[in-house]
């Protein structure tokens, strides 16, 4: 797409409009995919368990045996790893979009918060009607608060982005390092947020196996919690941060598969190297204290912050080098379509697995174990892989990526693959 080599005074700017299909950039989808797939192995435990189970796998039944390896597994090679793809990815989205416009010779400006604007919407939906462990609203936010930096240049966007991701774990040592300080009333409420009493456990399995209206009251109420003091602690820093980190990696070809091998090959042996010894050694230190609050509620939770942080970075560098070399196209073709839908994709794991834990639907909460969530996520990768590439051989979109888009160009797209661009 050109501009005008010398446009008048009075000629109207150019309008911003959605990327086409031939102007996606294949690696960055691909990873995409393999992000939006990833998070699965870590939200299903929210799905499927009371929600002191995602953190503390000593919450409920589940975490001995079995459950415990099965647990380690998804702590050491899931947990935040693929969130914080996703999210550098989003970073990397928001410069990417803001590029293309300006090599239009527009500006993305008012695209990019009419997209956040859609985005808080969707997500508020998504959180308050659906699953309370909702990450738009966080995005949306975050892409509210952060656009306006897109310009620095790399090094400082990966310097201050990095910077933001230590502030939650100073927080937790700081609130760690305190607690045994803190009245009695405030650690009792911590003990008994970390590990349930067994009424506390009944009454949330019965709600969760209730109908939609007995449900919805907890799900609102823990997920305006994620949306106001989780956010500020947390997800602002941490996923704002990684944002930021997207779009410095972003501007050095990283995410474009525009490195060397060799780069790929040093970047990923450096991540895996450093990252994942101190996520092992944060599960052993958590496991040996018992899993206790004292321990594991702050300080415990240190190790995986600062890890996945660097471990991410290796998933990274391993599915550029996958592009680079050609790596099982086939695969790649299928991540790269669920990449494409990765909105719909994320909502749609939502409701399929609402509706297998929730009394809504089936009502297997807390019915079923740490393997048998394996399981289940594994089926749902390969519904999704299969049903990707099918939709988008017929459809420019996928069907939340289409209202998104609509919403926020003011127009309805084209959706039909042989329509008019």
């Amino acid at each position: 797409m050109t501009t005008a080599d010398s446009p008048t005074e009075s000629a109207a700017p150019p309008r911003a409009v959605p990327v086409r299909s031939g102007e996606r950039i294949a690696a960055l989808d691909v990873l995409r995919g393999f992000a939006v797939l990833g998070i699965l192995a870590m939200n299903v435990q929210s799905y499927s368990m009371i929600e002191a189970a995602y953190l503390n796998p000593a919450a409920n039944d589940w975490g001995v045996g079995a459950g415990y390896w099965a647990w380690l597994v998804a702590h050491v090679f899931f947990d935040m790893k693929f969130i914080s793809i996703f999210s550098a990815l989003f970073g990397a989205g928001m410069a990417l979009m803001a590029e293309r416009a300006a090599a239009r010779g527009g500006s993305a400006t008012g695209v990019h918060y009419r997209r956040q604007f859609w985005l808080l919407l969707i997500g508020l939906a998504h959180a308050h009607l659906i699953w309370y462990g909702d990450i738009l609203v966080p995005y949306a936010l975050c892409g509210f608060l952060l656009y306006s930096l897109r310009n620095l240049s790399p090094k400082k966007l990966l310097i201050g982005g990095f910077a933001m991701t230590v502030v939650p774990a100073g927080f937790f040592l700081l609130t760690g390092t305190a607690l045994p300080s803190m009245p009695a009333e405030a650690q009792a409420q911590f003990a008994g947020d970390w590990a349930p009493a067994a009424a506390a456990i009944e009454a949330e399995i019965a709600t969760y196996r209730g109908s939609w209206l007995t449900q919805l009251p907890h799900r609102s109420a823990t997920a305006l919690g994620a949306e106001t003091f989780v956010f500020l602690v947390l997800f602002f820093w941490r996923s704002g941060g990684l944002m930021l980190v997207g779009m410095g990696l972003y501007k050095l070809g990283v995410f474009s598969a525009r490195r060397s091998p060799t780069f790929y090959r040093r970047l990923l042996a450096a991540s895996f190297g450093v990252g994942l010894p101190i996520v092992i050694l944060g599960a052993v230190f958590n496991t040996r204290h018992g899993f206790a609050f004292e321990h594991s509620m702050f300080q415990g939770m240190v190790f995986n912050l600062v890890g996945a942080t660097i471990v991410f970075l290796g998933y990274v560098a391993l599915v550029m080098l996958a592009v680079l070399r050609g790596w099982l196209p086939g695969l790649q073709h299928r991540l790269q379509a669920a990449g494409r839908m990765a909105l719909s994709n994320y909502i749609s794991q939502s409701v399929i697995c609402t509706l297998i834990f929730y009394g809504h639907g089936l009502g297997q909460f807390e019915q079923v174990g740490r393997l048998g969530q394996f399981g289940i996520v594994v089926a749902i990768w390969a519904a999704q892989l299969i049903w990707s590439p099918w939709w988008l051989a017929r459809f420019r979109f996928g069907p939340l990526e289409w209202l998104w888009r609509s919403l926020t160009y003011m127009k309805f797209q084209p959706m039909a693959v042989r329509s008019p661009a």
